[in-house]
């Protein structure tokens, strides 16, 4: 790094909401999570893309992401279970390796004219089985390279740097589709997780196990046996059994409304793929407010109250949004619904792991990343409830329960709004 540069960078970090880059290790967890954000969020328009470039079928389209949602399923209490038993550093920095090379793989078929869309299918599942032990590793790691003082300030940088991906990833994509062919696409995909490794080699070897509180190393007990302790404790413990019932609510009855902005878009505000776009990238600013947020305000801010009062708001705009006839408002709705989506997930996700001991934490935060899948059952729901009743009230339904249900928890679990 050129002096100038290093000099402004070292500037940067006596400031709060730059706090937890002054540890070496999370700066170096850092640099990698912004390359391996890239290449994910690329992913989601070149597979996609490439599917329906060799079927034109929406149907293979919707089966290939269906298939990434099996893993996840599956694997998540084991990943979570290893996580805690083995190196977290060759956990993350394997599971790199093997997207990469899934990615390189992918590129090479392109390349020679061999690609068949079953080759998807499979390259699919291997990549959402390595994201499965990658993601609890990761999670846990990053409590681990900072103390807990300065865990929501590092979630909060994490999560500016996962936001500024999402928005910025698909567009690469579509640039290099658009003008060298997919095979490029995930050339440079590829590239991102392969530096995302180097970044991971340089980590110090004290992060690699998980220790107990008192110091001792974690006893090694039977894979079956470790994820039946990490289910006890998750549900023993207040704050993590509040926090996972809280984001297992709004993954199910809340997010799933992303699945019809297309109908939205199209049929009932009139503003087709363009105005679909604007209502994106109006969620995705909010959402990178709220990361901001988070990251100046670190572990000043009320985290239960904040988190559960966030999270019942993203209820209340999908009635709204539901029920809007005016694109300006559904944007503004969206706007709001980026703020809280960030918030409340951003904060479950600070919770669980502040206090989940380090022996525990990959499981916790393997059932915390379980919400993908029951996000996925949500989305089923819905989309049958607007066969039903229609997509405005379908939506509007969905949004209500999700709501009052975030009420009782506020006001069944009174020590919920005391969670720090």
């Amino acid at each position: 790094m050129k002096p100038k540069l290093w000099s402004f960078f070292s500037v940067l970090l006596h400031f709060r909401p730059f706090e937890s880059l002054r540890y070496r290790d999370y700066r170096f967890i850092w640099y990698g999570q912004i390359v391996a954000s890239m290449g994910q969020w690329m992913d989601e328009v070149t597979r996609g893309w490439l599917v329906y470039e060799l079927t034109n079928s929406v149907v293979q389209l919707g089966l290939v992401r269906g298939v990434q949602a099996i893993p996840l399923l599956l694997l998540s209490p084991l990943a979570g279970s290893i996580a805690d038993r083995y190196c977290r550093k060759s956990l993350v920095l394997w599971s790199q390796i093997l997207i990469g090379l899934q990615y390189a793989a992918m590129a090479f078929l392109i390349y020679t004219g061999w690609i068949r869309p079953w080759h998807l299918y499979i390259t699919a599942f291997l990549m959402a089985s390595a994201q499965t032990f990658l993601q609890p590793a990761r999670s846990a790691i990053v409590a681990d390279a900072v103390p807990p003082g300065c865990l929501t300030n590092a979630i909060g940088i994490n999560s500016v740097v996962w936001n500024l991906a999402r928005t910025t990833g698909p567009a690469l994509s579509g640039i290099l589709i658009a003008m060298f062919g997919t095979g490029n696409a995930y050339s440079v995909q590829s590239g991102f997780f392969f530096l995302a490794t180097f970044w991971t080699i340089r980590l110090s070897s004290v992060l690699s196990f998980s220790v107990r509180a008192d110091g001792l190393p974690v006893k090694r007990e039977l894979l079956c046996q470790s994820i039946i302790e990490g289910l006890k404790f998750s549900w023993r413990n207040e704050a993590v059994r509040i926090g996972l019932i809280t984001v297992m609510t709004v993954s199910f009855f809340i997010v799933p409304f992303r699945m019809l902005l297309p109908v939205f878009a199209r049929d009932l505000l009139g503003i087709g793929a363009t105005g679909q776009g604007w209502l994106l990238t109006s969620m995705g600013i909010g959402a990178m407010f709220s990361s901001v947020l988070i990251m100046f305000g670190g572990d000043k801010l009320p985290r239960g109250k904040l988190m559960l009062g966030s999270a019942t708001v993203y209820g209340c705009i999908l009635v709204i949004f539901a029920a809007s006839p005016w694109f300006h408002l559904s944007l503004a709705m969206m706007l709001i619904a980026g703020i809280c989506n960030v918030l409340s997930h951003a904060l479950v996700q600070t919770v669980i792991q502040y206090h989940s001991p380090s022996e525990f934490r990959g499981r916790t935060m393997a059932i915390f990343n379980m919400s993908q899948v029951i996000m996925t059952a949500g989305s089923i729901i819905l989309g049958s409830l607007s066969s039903l009743l229609g997509v405005r009230w379908a939506l509007a339904s969905m949004g209500t329960i999700g709501a009052l249900a975030l009420i009782t928890i506020y006001l069944a679990l009174p020590r919920a709004r005391l969670i720090r």
